[in-house]
């Protein structure tokens, strides 16, 4: 054994541990919790996160997106999103095979083997032209509502944006479920990551008139961003009770309906499939 995989193993441990960790400290909804009302407890500190992420955002994102878009043409920017939507597929299949989902398992396979190859590495698309069964989009927090782990408490990450403490774990463990990430030697493995990156602030700027309509002309941003996400996480994860929304920084490459660059606040863009 290398130093390599010794070091990736220690960490995949100690992630583990950490995640089991935070879920065993997840909040739950007191007697005096008002039914219906979004679980947020960290209100106050969630608050001032959020705050910090619309200085981030403002102060640098936002404008690196509208250069970002302004500057690259189209194709270009969409053959990038589809290459980090591609490369992020094998953490859904290692996903759907913890959540007993072999059928999407197999269905995100054989996405992946025909857009890596007859795709040139995921630049182009050729599974949707062969009406292939659309991705699973599927991660760990996902895999953790399965297992019947609660939600917990809404909570805003710095950079991150909105979140729950389920989803919170969950992202640790992500970190780790991709197989390329260990096939792929130092610094290829990066590829990805940069990839996604790109096509996040490639994201940002192309549906600038949405985010902005959230984040900048809302009465409460806050409060916005955090019934929109809780929304459509409950929708994704085909629930009537638990918190679910579409989040103004999602995944920019984990689009449901495999199109990197689908309109995030479409109600068509949100997957009927759910996994349960």
């Amino acid at each position: 054994m290398n130093i390599s995989t010794f070091l990736q193993e220690r960490a995949c441990a100690a992630l583990a541990l950490i995640s089991v960790s935070l879920l065993t400290a997840c909040a739950s909804p007191g007697a005096d919790h008002v039914a219906g009302a979004p679980f947020d407890p960290y209100e106050e500190r969630n608050r001032q996160i959020h705050a910090f992420n619309k200085s981030v955002d403002r102060n640098l994102y936002r404008p690196a997106g509208k250069g970002y878009s302004d500057f690259l043409p189209d194709d270009p920017e969409t053959a990038i999103g589809r290459f980090a939507f591609n490369l992020a597929i094998p953490s859904d299949i290692v996903n759907n095979i913890l959540q007993l989902n072999m059928r999407g398992a197999f269905q995100d396979t054989g996405r992946f083997l025909v857009n890596s190859t007859v795709g040139l590495a995921g630049f182009f698309d050729p599974a949707t032209e062969l009406n292939m069964a659309q991705p699973t989009n599927t991660n760990f927090g996902e895999t953790l509502h399965v297992w019947g782990v609660k939600q917990g408490a809404y909570v805003e990450l710095p950079f991150l944006g909105p979140s729950t403490e389920r989803d919170t774990a969950g992202m640790i463990v992500d970190i780790f479920t991709n197989p390329i990430t260990y096939l792929l030697a130092y610094p290829n493995n990066l590829y990805g990551t940069g990839a996604a990156l790109s096509a996040n602030v490639a994201r940002r700027g192309r549906y600038a008139d949405a985010i902005d309509s959230i984040l900048y002309e809302s009465a409460d941003s806050y409060a916005a961003s955090r019934s929109l996400y809780l929304q459509n996480r409950q929708y994704t994860l085909g629930q009537e009770g638990e918190g679910a929304y579409l989040d103004p920084y999602d995944d920019p490459y984990g689009s449901p309906s495999g199109d990197p660059y689908g309109d995030p606040y479409s109600d068509s863009e949100v997957s009927e499939d759910t996994n349960e």
